[in-house]
């Protein structure tokens, strides 16, 4: 490795490469935007190549800096675990952080951080939602420990392990009151306002290959977003929007009536659900504990989904 590379600069590297953001990144790291260019400008010069590049959705990753990616991310991690096992702080001495995605965050996640507050008192648990891409590169960089969600594309799951707690489905919702609970169609959503998941969740290629199997084109009136929240607040104040989202996320509306799932048949989006963390480190012993009540808590009471044994 040349001696010219430091933390500082695989660090800012991450930090662009995740907010996809000069201005975000800098604000993340405590920096001003002319110092983390400078940065990433340091970085460029010492590789002899361009790993990013500006343009008016944002920033950029070239070719180059794809592959450079996963391994700078999985060099920082490697290091910032070691310098806690050090040190005696981080995970090992009492902190996990858990990266959820919505569907587990509104399912699974509340009554698994109870059940490992209440069994480990003197570990303080940090749980943070936010979408696929987002939460797996962090996890990579070591921001995160563990993830919980489904297992996303093969690519955004270089350098992660994956074991199974159980499969869930896409489903298709609406008020109770909404003339879409007649529709026996996926093409007759079109006269729908649809709610429909943004490219770098982990349901979106499921979902697309799904319509593209029922020779249904993208659908045109339509807001992207995976937001429980947003979702919630459009769908239950528009009996004309149907909202395309994970069963865990409305698991709970549609058991107490609040949403109806459409009957149509969505068994191709069934996916895998599980905990994702570094493949190439040693788990903490909270990691492990949080770990035990996740795949004991899916084998005792399936809930809304369906439970299967951990690979």
């Amino acid at each position: 490795m040349d001696r010219r590379i430091k933390f500082r600069h695989l660090d800012a590297f991450s930090a662009i490469a995740r907010a996809r953001s000069f201005k975000a990144a800098a604000g993340h790291l405590n920096l001003t935007q002319p110092a983390i260019s400078k940065t990433l400008k340091e970085l460029e010069e010492i590789l002899g190549v361009v790993v990013m590049e500006r343009s008016r959705s944002g920033v950029e990753l070239t070719p180059e800096g794809e592959v450079f990616l996963q391994f700078a991310e999985q060099s920082t991690a490697a290091l910032r675990h070691g310098l806690r096992s050090i040190r005696g702080t981080g995970a090992a001495a009492g902190q996990l952080k858990v990266g959820a995605l919505p569907s587990v965050a509104s399912n699974l996640l509340p009554q698994a951080a109870l059940a490992f507050a209440s069994g480990n008192p003197d570990t303080l648990l940090e749980v943070h939602e936010g979408p696929h891409h987002d939460l797996t590169s962090r996890v990579r960089s070591g921001g995160l420990d563990l993830v919980v969600g489904r297992l996303g594309r093969p690519e955004t799951m270089t350098g992660l392990g994956f074991q199974q707690l159980y499969t869930e489905e896409v489903v298709v919702v609406a008020r109770p009151e909404s003339p879409a609970l007649a529709v026996k169609t996926f093409e007759a959503l079109d006269a729908f306002r649809i709610l429909y998941p943004p490219k770098d969740s982990a349901i979106r290629p499921l979902v697309a290959r799904l319509l593209i199997s029922k020779g249904v084109p993208l659908f045109r009136n339509r807001i992207e977003t995976t937001s429980p929240a947003l979702g919630r607040a459009i769908v239950f104040s528009d009996a004309g929007t149907v909202w395309i989202i994970s069963r865990g996320v409305v698991a709970a509306d549609i058991a107490e009536g609040r949403l109806v799932a459409l009957n149509l048949d969505t068994a191709a989006t069934t996916g895998a659900v599980g905990i994702m963390s570094r493949t190439e480190e040693v788990p903490s012993v909270a990691a492990r504990a949080f770990t035990r009540v996740l795949t004991q808590m899916c084998r005792q009471d399936a809930g809304p989904v369906t439970p299967t044994e951990p690979d």
